[in-house]
């Protein structure tokens, strides 16, 4: 019989000795735009400037009617329709769960500048239009590979995205339309969070909430 071995202990040990001190930058009530839209655009800027990795990356949390909770990495690719919008298969899995329950989180990490941005929300689908122009403006290559993949399904193997890469190729050798099963999703806010790292985890934190159409601004213990 293998004898097993536990590597529990050690690996605890491991983890729990990473840390990182928070010192670059501070953030108070004074200090923040009276709209959460044009704080975010301030970060934003300072984050690009910053030469933040993956600036418009965000995790994109979901959850299915009965609760069940996912989390993934999407793009953010526009701010518009009042909101924060990504592109994506509506069959994919989070399709499928903001079909079923529309309220979502984002979760924004720039650790150039020790900041977060947590968002929560309603999602709903883009115009038309807006998904069209998306589409429009994206390579080739990635045009066909939203025709191509069947996001979240069981294939076989890679050779099902090569076979239908290739399909597709042919079909479409110049203009791609858009998939109907293809387009953007835009979270709507209720409350945004900008989070600023400091020392000994005394973190600067600025909650905007959408209350009566009016954004209330407080600070939240770290």
């Amino acid at each position: 019989m293998a004898q097993s071995t536990d590597h529990s202990s050690a690996l605890h040990s491991h983890i729990a000795d990473i840390r990182t001190e928070y010192k670059q930058l501070t953030l108070s009530k004074s200090d923040v735009e009276q709209d959460p839209f044009n704080q975010f655009d301030k970060w934003w800027k300072q984050a690009i400037n910053a030469e933040a990795g993956e600036v418009n990356a965000m995790t994109l949390a979901t959850a299915t009617q009965d609760g069940l909770v996912d989390a993934r990495i999407v793009l953010l690719k526009n701010i518009a329709e009042n909101g924060f919008v990504f592109f994506t298969n509506y069959d994919s899995s989070k399709g499928r769960q903001l079909e079923q329950n529309p309220n979502a989180a984002l979760v924004f990490f720039w650790k150039e500048l020790e900041r977060q941005v947590r968002v929560k929300g309603k999602v709903h689908k883009v115009s038309t239009a807006l998904s069209d122009q998306y589409f429009a403006s994206r390579p080739h290559g990635s045009q066909i590979g939203a025709w191509s993949s069947p996001q979240s399904q069981p294939i076989a193997s890679r050779s099902v995205l090569q076979d239908n890469e290739k399909k597709y190729g042919e079909k479409f050798p110049d203009q791609i339309p858009r998939p109907e099963h293809w387009g953007g999703y835009v979270l709507i806010p209720d409350s945004i969070e900008f989070w600023q790292g400091r020392p000994s985890r005394l973190h600067d934190r600025i909650l905007y909430t959408l209350t009566q159409n009016s954004w209330q601004i407080s600070r939240l213990a770290p």
